[in-house]
């Protein structure tokens, strides 16, 4: 068993003022997004110039932070909602989901693309290689400030997390999601944007990569405490909603190339 590393989840504390690592990671990754897209518009074949990237990027940061507390709110915290409407707006008090963000941030860019008259989806295709590796920091930020750890296990590296009421050694599941999700997924994506696709053919992949990856690695993640399992005395709330990930990107992969061929 591997121990946990002690790491302080509040990087900077300035009086009442704390910032903390999990906050970091999202900047860090909204500022990679921001670099790899400035550089990529420099491209022949690039839907945006560099002067659009900007505030591509702000949008997309609104749409990730409003559609993943919406998205939180409405898949895990249904029944909270309805007890106390007024917990969607408390977001210190923690909760962001992936789906949600997801919609969040492809709403934001087809809204962006129709206000400046872009191809929708080339402007999804453009900004689905940004997305993995920040996905990746926020599994870190998890795992420092020790969130949706793992599932009980004898592997030789799994962790107890101080803050586990349980103190059972645990998969270190953050840092698998940080693994696949973030560094596999980006690679895979970047080395299958470089060169021309079908349109929505990259954001399908990321699509149905994510969804796979997801689904996967939720086998190892503790369930939500308030939720359990949601189906087949086995299938979490997150595989629920990465079936339709799922599908949907394989119809976006057929349909492109389909429309390719013709």
């Amino acid at each position: 068993m591997l121990d946990y590393p002690q790491i302080d989840p509040v990087a900077l504390a300035l009086g009442p003022v704390k910032v903390h690592w999990y906050g970091l990671s999202y900047l860090a990754g909204l500022a990679f997004a921001w670099w790899l897209a400035a550089r990529r518009a420099g491209r022949p074949d690039a839907v945006l110039d560099r002067s659009q990237v900007d505030d591509m990027i702000f949008f997309s940061a609104m749409g990730v932070v409003l559609g993943g507390r919406l998205g939180y709110v409405l898949f895990y915290g249904g029944d909270r909602l309805l007890q106390d409407p007024l917990w969607a707006l408390r977001v210190w008090e923690g909760g962001m989901s992936f789906h949600g963000g997801l919609l969040g941030v492809i709403f934001a860019n087809w809204w962006y693309a129709r206000a400046h008259q872009l191809s929708v989806a080339r402007l999804l295709d453009f900004v689905a290689p940004l997305v993995p590796l920040g996905l990746g920091l926020g599994r870190l930020g998890n795992f420092i400030g020790q969130e949706l750890w793992g599932r009980p296990t004898a592997v030789p590296w799994a962790m107890v997390f101080p803050n586990d009421p349980l103190q059972l050694p645990r998969h270190p599941s953050q840092l698998y999601q940080f693994a696949l999700e973030g560094v596999l997924l980006f690679v895979v994506l970047y080395w299958f944007s470089r060169k021309p696709r079908p349109r929505l053919a990259v954001g399908g992949l990321f699509v149905l990569g994510y969804g796979c990856l997801r689904f996967f690695v939720e086998f190892f993640r503790q369930p939500d405490s308030h939720i359990g399992f949601d189906a087949l005395g086995w299938m979490t709330r997150g595989q629920m909603l990465c079936i339709p990930m799922i599908l949907f990107g394989m119809y976006l992969l057929f349909n492109g190339y389909r429309h390719h061929s013709r």
